[in-house]
């Protein structure tokens, strides 16, 4: 399957009726169209193709184009370059990065790569239909959200990292609602809430008279989660001995209850999360190597909030609505000041902790309006207006270099020294950024070191990345 539609963005009138005219050739069925720029109304189908001539804008043009289509299949073709800008292009999310003339074999072979990501693209949604939003605006967290609705049907384990308070139980939930089993139970536990000695039990079940106390017999969470799905939340936490068992059941498929006589058969899909370094567990034996390849199947890490950042708004917006149908109180307008408070936080407890900070904030602003007071950050910006800014510090008769510098200080200085935050603000790589502080700081032209940097990869291959 090929793509249906194909979009050339920011060609020169040479290379484009060029390549117009081999794409007629090698893809006589699909629909061409050409933007000198990326229309602000951009529509893509699910299965279009964007080729994209390299320019000084491509890094900025690529992230509005993810933050429309998150899922849009996008190649860089470049007249000059180098192996960095290639490496930079497809970390933000490019499908390949080449020197032109493609050859027809490469331009099919796109097309078909295209045609088959648009329908695991419509697989994935399909399976989301029914289940509930995993808050998110990031691109790769998006991204992330349709890898995982492509396995959820499947009934291989999934094991969910991250940090405290990203929301890994949240993702857990997401699984099972686009699985075939999301009309079943959803059964969560613990393992670091539970007491050793309960939690065996609470796992497994027990029988009558299987211990001093256990006056009835009770199904343990495994089989309460027969034919659904069972949450093993912080699964690092759970002692050595009832390791070995659990990796057991899931082996057989069935369970031992304590005091039981014969095992009990069950179905269940297995989602474990975990907060800690699952192989520096496995190095210091606190966690068995047989039972975390049992559960690694399908690894999903879900990044902290400082890395998307592009999530603290809507998320504060959800929470806000939330708090407003619970208190029947107005939503409560968020300030600019208190914006870039929450915009520049390290959030080291992540989502958890907005929620709490958004919580705190909607019981304390009594005028309607939220304000860095408000929110109680240790590291909360005064709610005075800032006393510079990048428009204040250009002037006249500035040259375009001292303008850059100008706004690329400022930028930094919002960030409080983020680069990788700056960055994206600015719609540029983390290598170019790099690149113009070096410049800054030597006095040395970005144009004459790129030269140096070309000549030393004279020898480069045309093709950077394989297709």
């Amino acid at each position: 399957m090929a793509a249906a539609c194909t979009r050339l963005v920011g060609f020169p009138a040479d290379n484009e009726a060029d390549l117009r005219v081999q794409l007629g050739r090698v893809l006589p069925d699909t629909r061409i169209e050409a933007d000198s720029i990326l229309p602000d109304d951009v529509q893509l189908d699910a299965d279009s193709l964007v080729f994209m001539y390299d320019s000084l804008t491509t890094e900025a043009t690529v992230t509005r184009l993810f933050s429309i289509c998150p899922q849009a299949i996008v190649v860089i073709l470049a007249a000059t370059g180098d192996q960095d800008r290639a490496a930079d292009l497809m970390h933000m999310g490019v499908m390949d990065y080449r020197f032109l003339p493609c050859t027809d074999e490469v331009l099919s072979i796109y097309a078909r790569k295209a045609g088959h990501l648009a329908e695991l693209s419509k697989q994935a949604s399909s399976n989301q239909k029914d289940a509930d939003t995993f808050i998110t605006e990031n691109t790769e967290t998006r991204r992330l959200l349709d890898q995982v609705a492509l396995v959820a049907p499947s009934n291989a384990s999934v094991l969910v990292v991250g940090e405290s308070g990203t929301g890994k139980e949240r993702l857990s939930r997401f699984v099972h609602q686009c699985s075939n089993r999301r009309d079943r139970a959803f059964i969560a536990i613990n393992c670091a809430a539970i007491p050793e000695g309960i939690l065996e039990s609470e796992l497994f079940g027990h029988e009558k008279g299987a211990f001093t106390g256990a006056t009835a017999s009770r199904p343990g969470k495994f089989e309460l989660a027969h034919q659904g799905t069972l949450l093993l939340d912080e699964i690092t936490e759970m002692p050595l001995h009832l390791q070995a068992k659990l990796l057991r059941v899931l082996q057989e498929g069935e369970v031992d209850r304590l005091g039981g006589r014969a095992p009990v058969s069950i179905d269940v899909r297995v989602i474990a999360t975990s907060n800690r370094d699952i192989d520096k567990a496995v190095a210091e034996g606190t966690f068995r190597q047989d039972l975390y390849y049992r559960l690694n199947v399908v690894t999903v890490r879900l990044p902290a909030l400082r890395d998307r950042t592009s999530d603290i708004e809507p998320l504060t917006r959800h929470f806000l609505e939330g708090f407003s149908r619970m208190y029947n109180r107005p939503v409560p307008h968020i300030g600019e000041a208190a914006m870039r408070s929450m915009q520049t936080h390290d959030w080291p407890g992540n989502v958890r902790e907005l929620e709490n900070c958004m919580h705190r904030a909607f019981l304390m602003c009594a005028n309607g309006e939220i304000s860095p007071e408000h929110l109680a950050l240790p590291d909360a910006a005064p709610s005075a207006a800032p006393v510079s800014s990048a428009a204040a510090s250009i002037a006249a008769g500035m040259s375009i270099r001292d303008m850059e510098r100008a706004l690329i200080q400022e930028t930094l200085q919002h960030v409080r020294g983020n680069r990788t935050e700056a960055a994206r603000l600015l719609g540029i790589s983390i290598r170019t950024l790099r690149n113009k502080l070096n410049e800054f700081d030597s006095g040395t032209p970005l144009a004459q070191e790129s030269k140096q940097q070309a000549g030393a990869r004279n020898h480069s291959p045309a093709g950077l990345c394989n297709v």
